[in-house]
């Protein structure tokens, strides 16, 4: 008689910031012999394979590797890409098309908050069609909308030196802790929930610059002010200080998308995944400020 057949996930960018947290989190959940991981340059992932779990060699831009990377999963992770200078719509495409080659039984996708049309985020379009590839592959898909979960200083600069947040006109966003997002991640796709379609998974309330200068203002016991900075002032401080023009332009639209509401959505799917409410963006600075 034979054995029970595991069921294999196989994670993509398993170097990354998000993919490695992500097989982190499986490991803790699933026997390694179950995890497989596509990357670039499997010496980088040695700490992997060293634990017992499959480290083959695959990227977007290789299809036949990736999809021997894809080989015997039931569930593949597409963690999505972020080189600005490549057509990441295509590659996108050809990772969703090396799956369902490969027998992929559910794709899931980490996509974007607010990955809708009309979004002004520049990125939003390359979420919205690769959520239209997964959507005509034939195959179930999830599409985990991911709220910001970047460094908050990274986003806030260098409030800490001036005293002043400043920067464009801005509006509510679900700041995320990315470890979160990765654990939850990890949860749906070890667990029993299957989630079909666009979700949510970001931080169930969404905060602005002011409620942010007000919060670090309380944590610190100084007081930390808030500047609105217009569009085409940030823009030109911005290639004034070395940031490409395009680079620029780009990131105002972040800030554009934010003030009409894009990334405001809240979501209870983490704390699901989490079984506990996420850490908010105070949590998160309280324990940056205290560490």
């Amino acid at each position: 008689m034979l054995g029970k057949v595991e069921k294999m996930i196989v994670v993509t960018g398993a170097t990354g910031g998000l993919g490695a947290a992500v097989v982190e989190h499986l490991l803790e959940r699933l026997p390694a012999e179950r995890i497989g991981v596509s990357v670039r340059d499997v010496t980088k992932a040695q700490h992997f394979a060293d634990r017992g779990v499959r480290v083959r060699r695959g990227s977007y831009e290789d299809p036949a590797a990736l999809r021997d990377s894809f080989a015997g999963a039931e569930q593949v992770l597409l963690v999505s890409g972020n080189d600005p200078a490549a057509d990441l719509t295509e590659l996108h495409r050809g990772a969703v098309e090396a799956a369902v080659a490969a027998g992929a039984r559910r794709i899931v996708y980490t996509s974007q908050h607010g990955a809708v049309p009309g979004n002004p985020y520049r990125p939003s379009d390359i979420h919205v069609a690769t959520e239209a590839f997964l959507a005509g592959s034939g195959v179930d898909w999830t599409a985990l909308r991911n709220g910001a979960y970047g460094p908050l200083d990274q986003v806030l600069g260098p409030w800490r030196r001036t005293g002043v947040i400043a920067g464009p006109d801005d509006g509510p966003v679900a700041y995320t802790d990315r470890d979160e997002v990765a654990e939850a991640t990890a949860a749906l796709l070890a667990g029993d929930r299957v989630l079909d379609g666009p979700a949510t998974l970001a931080a169930p309330n969404a905060v602005t610059f002011d409620d942010l200068s007000r919060i670090v203002s309380d944590i610190t016991g100084r007081t930390v002010e808030r500047i609105v900075v217009d569009d085409e002032r940030w823009v030109a401080d911005q290639i004034a200080g070395g940031v490409p023009e395009p680079a620029a332009r780009l990131l105002l639209t972040y800030y554009q998308a934010a003030r009409e509401g894009y990334f405001a959505e809240p979501g209870s799917l983490l704390a699901e995944l989490l079984g506990r409410e996420p850490r908010t963006a105070a949590d998160r600075l309280t324990a940056d400020l205290t560490a």
